[in-house]
């Protein structure tokens, strides 16, 4: 059973208060690592995990004055904690408190998208399953090619966000790193003990070879992979909304009682949904863009990646969790039209069959080149509204010559179509 958690979390995640204690939990653990080797007195520890504190207001008063985030912070906690604050933050730097604490929110938010795209993934199947034998048109170019099930369909959506899943999970990997190497990661101030036992604690590993920073090589492959997720939630949303194109209608979201889809046109039914989660991939596209100018900073570090880090990840992890939602509930109240479906399947009269046709020439000794030229000439006609594509066939002296009626008559059969059926659902789904 996969955990759920109250939509909420996410948002919290990226409060200051969420922030500011994640910024003492990494210094708390330095000082615990400290401790250890003997720099500062456990009486001071004691003291120091007892009433290190903060208050938000506070800090914001300070930082107007000193115009350092990380420098209020400590002068607030300094101000709870007392004179043994003085063994707080001993040889770091303001990017080993930044730069860690970012790693620990990255990872918790991994955490929620992971718990997200299980829920979708459950939901996908079980409308897979439930449309497995729902036969539809497959297209190609946006034009008919041949005969599909809207099963098949939700396979694909399933297939893709498993491997989603586990670009999720390795990304959570490669974020999952922080640094307590000073300045610029030379260990000059810290003894490398204390990034060894703090990382340790936080369940983070460390840089191995850091600069004053985390290189941001490591959030760039975060960032697209979220944007990987959120390219695939679009991908869906595309075909639901042209499934329910008014000449098409083989799917729709769902259109709830009281609902109106036009201020002008009481009959409209819009696919909103769909196309507000287009809308949101274009914007974590554009966050993974800016995740990737982040990595070439001058030197050991510029503070150039800041200020966009702090748009781009609270804003990247909250859409899509909220992208990740919303394509949960519109696959769990898609409404699907499988009377539609066949009946567009028909409007060709009958050309989806012709590969099998073709097929069937070339099985007789015709070459392909004879039996395309055959077939297509029939195929063409239909196009131009001159009968339905088995009549002509029938009618053709040239297929009549290699062919029975039927020959003819088992190309426009089903089944060929829907025998794999099975062998594609385990190879997704599993045995089950």
């Amino acid at each position: 059973m996969i955990p759920r958690y109250s939509r909420a979390q996410m948002s919290r995640l990226w409060e200051p208060k969420t922030r500011f204690e994640k910024w003492l939990e990494v210094e708390l653990a330095a000082c615990e690592a400290w401790a250890k080797l003997g720099r500062i007195p456990k009486k001071s520890l004691d003291n120091i995990v007892k009433k290190a504190a903060f208050d938000i207001g506070r800090i914001d008063e300070i930082e107007k004055t000193v115009k350092h985030d990380v420098i209020a912070f400590l002068t607030s906690v300094a101000e709870h904690v007392g004179p043994d604050s003085r063994y707080i933050h001993i040889g770091l730097t303001s990017s080993d408190i930044l730069d860690t604490s970012l790693a620990l929110l990255l990872r918790e938010a991994a955490d929620l998208i992971i718990v997200d795209v299980k829920e979708l993934l459950e939901v996908i199947k079980a409308r897979a399953k439930e449309h497995k034998l729902t036969v539809m048109m497959g297209r190609s170019h946006g034009i008919h090619a041949e005969p599909i099930t809207f099963g098949l369909k939700l396979a694909h959506w399933y297939d893709e966000m498993q491997r989603n899943l586990v670009r999720v999970e390795a990304a959570r990997e490669v974020i999952s790193v922080g640094k307590l190497s000073g300045a610029v990661g030379t260990f000059s101030s810290v003894d490398p003990f204390v990034e060894e036992y703090a990382l340790k604690k936080l369940r983070l590993k460390p840089e191995k070879a850091a600069t004053q920073i985390v290189h941001r090589d490591r959030h760039a492959e975060y960032f697209s992979t979220l944007a990987i997720v959120a390219s695939s939630i679009e991908r869906f949303a595309v075909e639901i909304r042209h499934l329910q194109r008014t000449e098409v209608l083989e799917a729709e979201e769902e259109f709830t009682v009281g609902q109106k889809g036009s201020s002008a046109m009481p009959h409209k039914r819009n696919p909103v949904l769909s196309e507000n989660l287009t809308g949101l991939a274009r914007l974590m596209r554009g966050y993974a863009v800016s995740a990737m100018e982040n990595v070439a900073l001058w030197h050991e570090r510029d503070i150039s990646h800041s200020s966009v880090e702090r748009v781009i990840a609270p804003d990247a992890a909250i859409v899509l969790d909220f992208m990740l939602s919303r394509a949960t509930s519109l696959v769990k109240g898609l409404r699907v039209y499988p009377e539609n479906m066949r009946a567009n399947m028909d409007k060709l009269g009958g050309l989806v069959f012709s590969q099998k046709a073709l097929l069937k020439l070339v099985e007789k000794g015709l070459s392909r080149e004879e039996a395309y030229s055959i077939v297509q000439r029939n195929a063409m006609k239909v196009w131009q509204g001159s009968g339905d594509f088995k009549s002509l066939l029938l009618d053709d002296d040239d297929v009549m010559r290699v062919l029975t009626a039927k020959d003819v008559e088992a190309c426009f059969d089903l089944k060929p179509y829907l025998k794999n059926v099975d062998h594609i659902f385990k190879r997704t789904f599993g045995a089950k």
